[in-house]
């Protein structure tokens, strides 16, 4: 599986992004997707992840109720749909595939390249 994500960008704190992660190989649908965050000097974190069905979602704590796991299996896509952003949220995010919905990146097998998001204050 082959993962690349897009949408990353400068955006001012109460500002909204879409981040898409596009997937190629045959399997997509069968892998559970997840999105993950780094700044520099931390640790890659779990934000947010789905099943493959898209029925089942998870959330780590920053991420609920600001922001939106969802994928669309005909386009091999799935996407983070940020809202309310802050600064503290600014990292590089990559998306990341597994057999089955998992919080650390650990469970994950295929990474993205990543896409930079900065949230000014």
């Amino acid at each position: 599986v082959l993962l690349v994500e897009s949408g990353g960008a400068l955006v001012q704190a109460g500002g909204s992004l879409r981040l898409s992660c596009a997937a190629s190989g045959r399997t997509f649908s069968s892998y559970a997707m997840g999105w993950f965050r780094q700044s520099p000097g931390k640790e890659r974190e779990f934000v947010a992840a789905i099943d493959w069905s898209g029925g089942r979602t998870s959330y780590a704590d920053s991420a609920k109720s600001r922001f939106t796991i969802s994928r669309d299996v005909a386009k091999n896509t799935v996407y983070l749909q940020m809202n309310s952003l802050k600064p503290e949220d600014t990292a590089v995010y990559y998306c990341a595939a597994s057999p089955r919905v998992g919080v650390t990146r650990y469970e994950y097998n295929y990474w993205g390249q990543g896409t930079q998001v900065t949230v000014s204050s």
